[in-house]
């Protein structure tokens, strides 16, 4: 997709500790009918949502949205016989939310702006090399089983290394503030670092919390 395609108003799906990247393919299980409304009128346009975090503050019905997220583009759609939807949505680029739009729709939409996160839509991968993620590898292994995740780090390991690097940031068990901050950082080299930096205060906790009573 090129920069001149992407929309200044997005419909937005507030998913709370959920975070897609551009270059990233997550399934979605629609059922609230505000978001089946969303993907209709999606359907209608140009497939185009945003996925943004909510906050833990604002209206329960209406929190208050981290201000960046990831526009993905509806890749598949499925209805099944009891009404839901089964969607593929394949991320695009990153944006900033400028401010909210009042509207007649069940769901929310907001002004956004791409301009930071351009970069986003280049085809080639980052330059990083497989033996760096060997701490994040080795660390997370251990993390997940504490956590009693089973996943299989080494079928990861096959796909190029922003793939990897961000498909780890989208499924580790990571609280809402620390997966923002991942979807925050400006390339991956950075997300690389976070990604550690933020293992290392979990298995650091891990044995703190073993040793100290």
């Amino acid at each position: 997709m090129k920069k001149e395609d992407l929309p200044n108003k997005l419909a937005v799906f507030p998913l709370s500790n959920f975070i897609i990247f551009p270059k990233t393919t997550v399934p979605l299980n629609i059922f609230e009918p505000r978001y089946i409304q969303m993907i209709d009128e999606a359907m209608r346009g140009d497939r185009i949502i945003g996925i943004v975090q909510p906050k833990k503050t604002g209206d329960l019905k209406k929190p208050n949205l981290y201000n960046v997220g990831c526009a993905g583009k509806i890749t598949s759609f499925n209805e099944t016989e009891d009404g839901r939807y089964l969607i593929i949505l394949n991320g695009i680029c990153r944006f900033k939310i400028m401010s909210e739009e009042e509207n007649d729709k069940l769901y929310r939409i907001c002004k956004v702006n791409f301009s930071e996160y351009l970069e986003d839509l280049n085809k080639k991968n980052e330059d990083i090399n497989l033996n760096d993620l060997k701490f994040i590898f080795s660390e997370l292994k251990n993390f997940f089983k504490k956590q009693g995740y089973l996943v299989n780090l080494e079928d990861l390991k096959k796909s190029n290394l922003d793939q990897t690097i961000n498909a780890l940031s989208m499924a580790s068990p990571f609280s809402l503030e620390e997966k923002q901050i991942l979807l925050e950082t400006k390339n991956l080299k950075m997300r690389k670092e976070k990604l550690e930096e933020i293992l290392k205060i979990y298995t650091q906790d891990s044995f703190s919390n073993t040793t100290i009573q």
